[in-house]
């Protein structure tokens, strides 16, 4: 059987944060006592009427122009209709065959369409603990009902688990840089479905898809889709065909299960919503918002990796992160003389790793200063303290603060300038390392790390490592 290629396409759903839902007055909230933001409107009852929320359109818009979406010069909302305890009118008003925009692209991926919806309310499943009157249940929360939402649908350009989850990533920084959203996953602000198929590689058609359904971390989002392409793989290899339906992933032991047979467009019987107007964003409107827009991920990666010539990997990992961008940038704007790229290396390598070690907080709430790793690169650059010494250094600014350079004083940090001190400890390390040496003389290149080490121990890590190594190559060459 010819190799299966995957392919991926993915659904999410953005919450705007907005101060009131979609189409009424109430107050948007998270965490609240159950059913206390609702109204006649969001409750459905008989004889209201939704007016839409002109600050959730404006943050749609925001999102067309950061994906590089066409915009419709008039779209429309649409009742799709189902049956459902989270949702008292039995439609969602949503938007069907005249989307607010469509066409657009992120990184390599493009954009099928966005559009606008209200969210529905909160489901919770009672479990065998929780049975009222002797008889499982379901409990149903309002608040979120109306929630102003904003549908992101992607093509099935995806070839992979990991480029899926890492392409929601860069689409989850994007939103939340453009300041429309929280993207929290945890609070569900952000939810992510992912449409999965496979067909032999080269083919054009697409095969049978299936659709996982809301997994609430990135993680999840990788486990989920690996284990639907395995299960799709296995099925067809033996002979089988994959079945259109909505499926759940368990991540505690990774399997899935079946929720229903996946719905059709039809099947939601689309008409018109009556009671709305067409929306006909002006161009004020339009303009607006393609100025509000911040540098994006994206944009930023490639002047980070063109001008400041950062490795794509730095690049990318700075990119993903505003606040991390952020300090970088005030690091590498006082470190006057030190490559961005070394700046890089600190801000994602050793600057995280002490952060960590001391409790995780990000580069943008350590107790670092951004002058003064400056000032501590700038150090390490001019070669008054070794890189060795540098992270030391780093280690107290961590966990207390302070200046570099009188941490440097203070713990007698600073490189040996005295050559001559330093050739004598060399030539002591050389001679209490004979067989390192001959193994050395020999072509042995490893070796010599255990004269650098015996050195670097003697002057407590006070000398410079390639000043070092020049050092002991040539008392080896005499």
């Amino acid at each position: 059987m010819a190799d299966l290629e995957p392919v991926i396409g993915l659904e999410i759903h953005v919450q705007l944060s907005t101060r009131t839902k979609m189409f009424c007055g109430c107050e948007l909230s998270f965490g609240d006592e159950p059913n206390v933001h609702t109204c006649p409107v969001c409750l459905a009852h008989p004889g209201v009427l939704p007016v839409p929320n002109e600050e959730a359109i404006r943050y749609a818009l925001k999102i067309a122009a950061a994906l590089e979406c066409e915009v419709a010069p008039r779209s429309i909302f649409h009742r799709k209709n189902y049956f459902y305890p989270d949702n008292p009118k039995a439609y969602q008003i949503s938007q069907y065959d005249v989307p607010l925009a469509s066409r657009g692209r992120l990184g390599e991926v493009r954009i099928h369409r966005a559009h606008l919806e209200e969210d529905a309310a909160k489901m919770i499943h009672l479990g065998e603990s929780g049975r009222i009157h002797g008889s499982g249940a379901s409990l149903v929360d309002f608040n979120r009902g109306g929630t102003p939402l904003v549908e992101i649908v992607t093509e099935p350009d995806l070839r992979s688990a990991a480029d899926a989850a890492a392409w929601a990533r860069l689409l989850r920084t994007t939103v939340r840089q453009l300041g429309v959203s929280d993207v929290n996953m945890e609070e569900g602000s952000l939810r992510v479905d992912a449409n999965v198929s496979v067909r032999p590689a080269g083919s054009k058609e697409l095969g049978t898809k299936t659709e996982l359904k809301n997994m609430n971390s990135f993680r999840f989002l990788e486990r989920g889709i690996e284990a639907e392409l395995q299960r799709q793989r296995e099925l067809i290899e033996a002979g089988g065909e994959v079945a259109q339906e909505t499926l759940h992933f368990h991540p505690e032991d990774g399997t899935l299960t079946s929720l229903r047979s996946k719905e059709e467009a039809h099947d939601y019987r689309y008409l018109p919503e009556p009671d709305l107007v067409p929306l006909a964003p002006t161009e004020e409107m339009l303009r607006e918002a393609r100025e509000s827009l911040p540098e994006l991920p994206e944009a930023r990666m490639r002047r980070y990796e063109d001008e400041l010539k950062l490795s794509a990997e730095n690049a990318a990992q700075l990119a993903a992160d505003p606040d991390a961008a952020a300090y970088f940038e005030a690091v590498s704007g006082s470190a006057g003389g030190v490559e961005p790229q070394v700046v890089a290396n600190w801000v994602t390598g050793e600057l995280a790793a002490a952060l960590r070690q001391a409790g995780g907080a990000g580069a943008g709430d350590s107790s670092v200063e951004p002058e003064a790793l400056a000032s501590l690169l700038v150090l390490v650059h001019e070669k008054k303290i070794s890189h060795g010494s540098g992270k030391q250094v780093l280690a107290t600014l961590v966990a207390e603060g302070g200046d570099p350079a009188e941490i440097v004083e203070r713990e007698g940090l600073a490189q040996i300038s005295d050559a001559g001190e330093l050739e004598g400890i060399v030539a002591a390390a050389v001679e209490a390392n004979l067989e390192a040496a001959e193994q050395v003389r020999s072509g042995n290149e490893k070796a010599i790390g255990a004269i650098v080490g015996a050195v670097m121990r003697e002057t407590k890590g006070r000398a410079d490592g390639g000043e070092v190594n020049r050092l002991i190559r040539e008392k080896l060459a005499e």
